[in-house]
């Protein structure tokens, strides 16, 4: 008995760094963005390696993210046509009567007006995931809805944008990067949760688990830092260009806020359906689009930074929001 009682006192010290960066994610998170505008801003060499990085990166935090989801959970989620109605109604009805209220700020100037439709109009269906589950909203719905939302916006997207801009911005899309970048950053961080789910029968299965989802917070930062360092400074350079986009960005995130919770209340979903509705209503598809945008001719070279702006804008928005939604949202109310 002697021997075995020092044995609660290493499992305690073996969660005490999880514990603690679970405890202070949101500030940690502000850190990540701190630190990647100071590195931006002081190496400005160092942005195109740091963007490439991005991407790899951004797929193990989806692997992660992915890896928390139950997915035995996820058949049951996808029959809960309450809340999928509702975030295709928030995301494909809402969100475009919205947008196309605020791009008649850029309306004026054709590559900023390509570039606020091509992000604002996609919803995100990658590290909203991690986000909701930070504010202890409906991971697994959101993951279930994931389909949808793609597809919707493959629809929605381009009939937009043919309405706005002209026939030629749509010939000019390419699909391939697109479809590259669903690949790297949803199906394979996907398929390789589903298969170290099936593997976490075993003892090596559950300890590759176990270590990758501790790894979620340090991996929310990494990308932070790493998307923030490697556009900070290409953002500043045309910054004066870009401001009335940037304000598009903000304003927007300020009205699908209370459109999200509105949403949810008026369909009467629970608690984490709703906080999931206005992680939803917010966070866009940018890092999916952005390959699209790059693919654009020399005229639109200005859609990529209006782009990553919000991005920019979007990842200070959502750890915000991760420390406000659950305060806002509560289970008494």
């Amino acid at each position: 008995m002697i021997v075995d009682a020092p044995a609660p006192a290493r499992l305690i010290d073996m969660r005490a760094p999880v514990d603690f960066l679970d405890r202070h994610q949101t500030a940690l998170c502000l850190l990540a963005l701190v630190v990647g505008a100071a590195v931006g801003i002081l190496t400005p060499s160092a942005a195109h390696p740091l963007e490439l990085a991005v991407e790899p990166v951004l797929g193990l935090l989806l692997y992660a993210t992915f890896l928390g989801v139950p997915f035995s959970q996820i058949r049951r989620a996808m029959r809960d046509g309450r809340f999928v109605a509702t975030i295709l109604v928030l995301n494909f009805v809402v969100v475009p009567v919205v947008v196309l209220a605020l791009a008649r700020i850029v309306a004026h100037d054709r590559a900023l007006l390509v570039g606020v439709l091509f992000v604002l109009l996609a919803p995100c269906v990658d590290y909203v995931i991690a986000f909701t589950g930070m504010a202890g909203g409906a991971q697994d719905r959101l993951l279930a809805a994931m389909p949808i939302l793609l597809i919707g916006q493959m629809i929605v997207l381009p009939l937009a944008l043919w309405a706005m801009t002209g026939r030629e911005v749509v010939a000019a899309i390419e699909p391939a990067p697109f479809l590259r970048a669903l690949l790297l950053l949803i199906v394979i961080p996907l398929a390789a949760a589903a298969l170290t789910q099936a593997a976490s029968r075993t003892r090596a299965g559950r300890r590759l688990r176990d270590a990758v989802t501790a790894a979620m917070v340090p991996l929310m930062m990494l990308t932070l830092a790493l998307v923030v360092a490697s556009q900070i400074h290409g953002i500043g350079a045309h910054l004066g260009a870009l401001a009335l986009a940037i304000l598009v960005h903000v304003l927007f995130a300020a009205v699908m806020v209370p459109l999200g919770i509105l949403a949810g209340r008026v369909a009467r979903i629970d608690v984490a359906g709703r906080r999931a509705l206005v992680f939803s209503g917010v966070t866009r598809n940018s890092l999916v689009v952005l390959p699209l945008a790059l693919a654009l001719p020399e005229a639109l070279a200005l859609v990529p930074l209006v782009i990553v702006s919000q991005t920019l804008v979007e990842l200070v928005t959502m750890v915000i929001l991760v420390r406000i939604v659950p305060r806002v949202v509560r289970h008494h109310a």
